[in-house]
């Protein structure tokens, strides 16, 4: 996450090669230059369903997302940071968990990179998020709660309300995607945190996984991922992974489609 304090809007470039990428994304038939196609070119369309799920994180190299410091740290550097903010430009809506949305109170906007504003998604099962989140804010973007079916909080005008049952007190990965992909969102990116992401990629609901790495080494802090205990080393997930480097990070493309669940 990149929101955790306020950082300034880029200026962007008229002569940046991105520019034209967000709306050649959108239509099928214009291809994308060569510089993005590798790695945004997946994320076109889904090979399940006609839904795309990606989901990202950003880590050191001993995989943790913060450290154990009291201030905001940002384990990526700019060109994480970039990449965070172009898969924002390039999708319908992005997901976080209530539990990120409080303590970052991150804005979810593209601020770095030329592209529009996605719809925000909070799962706040029991309506925790206050008014004043960031993300709630109203500035043209759709902002959507997904809650349980038993919450009566009042949540700000122009917020829509998801409402689901529980299990356990978390609502289905599948049914939060059933229910996006209802209100007409085809592209949705998982953005955080650890646990959400963990969530949906442990239920079979990720068709990628971009892991970015930074050249760090952090001793301690939240990991990047929880997964249920149980695999050895011969039943490990083995997907198929394209490593690309990103100004000394590297992202990991990761494939999981041919373990995505159809909806």
């Amino acid at each position: 996450m990149d929101d955790m304090v306020d950082t300034p809007a880029r200026v962007i470039d008229v002569t940046d090669p991105w520019l034209p990428v967000p709306h050649r994304f959108r239509h099928a038939n214009e291809p994308l230059p060569r510089t993005w196609d590798a790695l945004y070119g997946p994320l076109r369309r889904g090979c399940v369903d006609d839904l795309m799920v990606v989901a990202q994180l950003g880590q050191s190299i001993d995989g943790r997302i913060t450290t154990n410091g009291h201030q905001p740290t940002y384990i990526n550097g700019a060109a994480g940071l970039d990449h965070l903010h172009r898969l924002r430009a390039l999708v319908d809506a992005v997901v976080v968990g209530v539990g990120t949305a409080v303590s970052d109170d991150p804005q979810l906007t593209v601020r770095r990179v030329a592209g529009p504003n996605p719809a925000r998604v909070v799962i706040d099962p029991r309506g925790r998020l206050g008014a004043a989140a960031r993300l709630l804010r109203p500035d043209g973007a759709r902002r959507i709660i997904v809650t349980g079916d038993g919450c009566r909080a009042a949540f700000a005008d122009g917020v829509e309300v998801m409402h689901m049952a529980l299990t356990a007190g978390m609502a289905a990965p599948s049914a939060i995607l059933a229910g996006l992909r209802q209100k007409g969102f085809r592209r949705i990116l998982i953005e955080g945190g650890a646990r959400t992401i963990s969530e949906f990629l442990a239920a079979g609901c990720l068709d990628r996984l971009h892991v970015m790495v930074a050249p760090m080494l952090v001793g301690a802090g939240q990991p990047s991922l929880c997964l249920p205990p149980g695999l050895s080393a011969d039943g490990a997930l083995r997907p198929p992974v394209k490593a690309h480097v990103l100004d000394g990070e590297v992202l990991f493309d990761i494939d999981l489609s041919a373990r995505r669940l159809p909806l």
